[in-house]
């Protein structure tokens, strides 16, 4: 039953996972240093981020600017209340995150069988198959698990996608143990009216606790949908990229997640219980920014950058 009044003050505060170690820095043209991944993690982990997806567990050739995710989280300090998880498409990535301390997986999958197709050669049935083993393998080893799923709104190769499409794959990854979903809206196009017929699905058939938002904000919209799903469904984690990054190499035009630090701030503005520090955040984003020779997207570093606000928080 879709929920009709915000959450009160007594309600679990937000959840932010913070994806840009790995699917920010996998979109970008080149490969940074481990040096650099873990410093970055590191930074984040200080910024009050309940989880960071840390690396990936794929193929080199596939994804360069993942290699050596196992030694980033060896080397990475681990602060207590933070979860570190990687991404983990099969079981021989399982077996590299499980010999690197992994705390969480997440596997993936899409609700279109074309996008899937393009994106990892595999039907939305096959993957499911694939995925099977690395699901079981992972709960037997003690491992909370996160199952992805992509365009559940709107496809660049089919179009809007019915919510009995997204269901269905869901109603799967739960059936083979995933405990986590995280609805990716992958062409950061869909408005809070596009999502709701789906969040209303979901969330009378899986508790909103169980459910996270991954929202690219290609259109700005990713902050509208990240308001409307938790005053509206009482969904509280949400996945964020310091600065902006990233992006989907097979949904053109599609930009980055939405700015870890712009939820953060729009939360607090909301009234929602926030444990994140968004000006450390910013403070992270400018720097790997700096190695990436790119800029910062979001909306507070903008506004931070026109105040003259931002040397504070760079020295030291």
């Amino acid at each position: 039953m879709t929920l009709t009044s915000k959450p009160t003050e007594e309600a679990r505060p937000i959840r932010i996972i913070e994806v840009g170690p790995r699917d920010g820095l996998q979109n970008e043209p080149c490969s940074l240093s481990l040096k650099t991944r873990v410093e970055f993690i590191n930074a984040l982990s200080a910024s009050g981020v309940s989880e960071i997806e840390a690396g990936a567990f794929v193929s080199t050739n596939a994804v360069p600017q993942m290699s050596g995710s196992d030694e980033v989280f060896r080397q990475l300090t681990r602060m207590e209340g933070v979860t570190y998880s990687a991404l983990v498409p099969n079981e021989r990535g399982l077996d590299r995150a499980l010999e690197a301390g992994v705390q969480k997986i997440a596997v993936f999958t899409a609700a279109s069988n074309t996008f899937n197709l393009h994106n990892i050669h595999a039907t939305i049935t096959q993957s499911i198959a694939r995925l099977r083993p690395v699901v079981s393998r992972a709960r037997e080893a003690g491992l909370q698990v996160r199952g992805y799923i992509s365009t559940v709104v709107f496809c660049p190769y089919e179009g809007p996608i019915h919510p009995a499409n997204v269901m269905g794959v869901m109603r799967q990854l739960l059936d083979i143990g995933v405990e986590e979903i995280a609805l990716g809206e992958t062409l950061g196009k869909a408005s809070p009216r596009d999502f709701r017929p789906l969040l209303d699905k979901v969330c009378s058939y899986l508790s909103p606790q169980r459910v996270a938002l991954h929202l690219h904000d290609t259109y700005g919209l990713a902050v509208a949908n990240a308001l409307n799903a938790w005053e509206q469904y009482g969904i509280t984690a949400f996945d964020g990229s310091a600065g902006g990054l990233g992006g989907c190499p097979y949904a053109p035009g599609a930009s980055g997640n939405v700015a870890t630090e712009d939820l953060a701030s729009a939360f607090k503005a909301s009234g929602a219980l926030v444990s994140v520090d968004e000006r450390k955040v910013v403070t992270a984003a400018q720097k790997i920014a700096e190695e990436l020779g790119r800029t910062i997207s979001s909306k507070l570093f903008q506004v931070l950058a026109l105040r003259n606000d931002l040397a504070p928080q760079l020295t030291g």
